[in-house]
């Protein structure tokens, strides 16, 4: 499977699939010590390592997942940030992920871009169940998730194994199709 990746619009943003080009405005965030780690990846140490990350993030399509979008700032056309369904099954579900330039936090960028997104898996990929999950200690991503109305399900206790070996708890996040489709009908999305 090779799904070509839409392009797709809210009122201040476009999303669009991840291209090279875009690896200098990747790396003025993806190197910063507190970005990577939050999320389970280490820091990029060079431009040329951010832009062989991006060749891996279009690579993942050719293995049947859906490819990530790169968000961008339609003010100033500048790449600000990633968001994707991940670890897909096609029909069935996917796990949401998303990153901010720290410069950009606190705008409601990644609930923005991460509604969209979610719209476009219940709507044209006809998932029936999105989740999302973040370390215990990722405050910003917790909040995200309860903005975007996501259901609690627990705690995965030591459900992650980070770069550095390091082992951590997860917060799990979910929503399924009913949930969204009754969001919609009720003009609460």
């Amino acid at each position: 499977m090779n799904l070509k990746m839409p392009i797709l619009f809210t009122s201040r943003l476009i999303l669009r699939e991840i291209d090279e080009k875009d690896y200098l405005d990747m790396y003025e965030y993806a190197k910063l010590p507190f970005i990577g780690p939050n999320a389970g990846w280490k820091p990029h140490t060079s431009p040329n390592e951010t832009k062989a990350i991006i060749k891996l993030f279009k690579e993942k399509k050719l293995k049947g997942q859906l490819g990530t979008f790169a968000i961008i700032w339609k003010q100033t056309n500048k790449m600000i940030g990633t968001v994707e369904l991940h670890t897909f099954t096609r029909g069935f579900k996917a796990e949401l992920g998303y990153t901010i330039n720290p410069c950009y936090w606190g705008r409601g960028i990644a609930v923005e871009a991460s509604k969209k997104i979610l719209s476009w898996g219940f709507e044209v990929l006809k998932l029936k169940r999105i989740e999302c999950t973040s370390f215990v200690s990722n405050k910003q991503s917790r909040r995200v998730c309860e903005k975007l109305g996501l259901t609690f399900e627990g705690i995965r206790k030591k459900g992650y194994i980070n770069y550095d070996g390091t082992v951590h708890d997860m917060n799990c996040y979910a929503i399924i199709d009913d949930e969204y489709f009754q969001r919609v009908r009720d003009n609460n999305w």
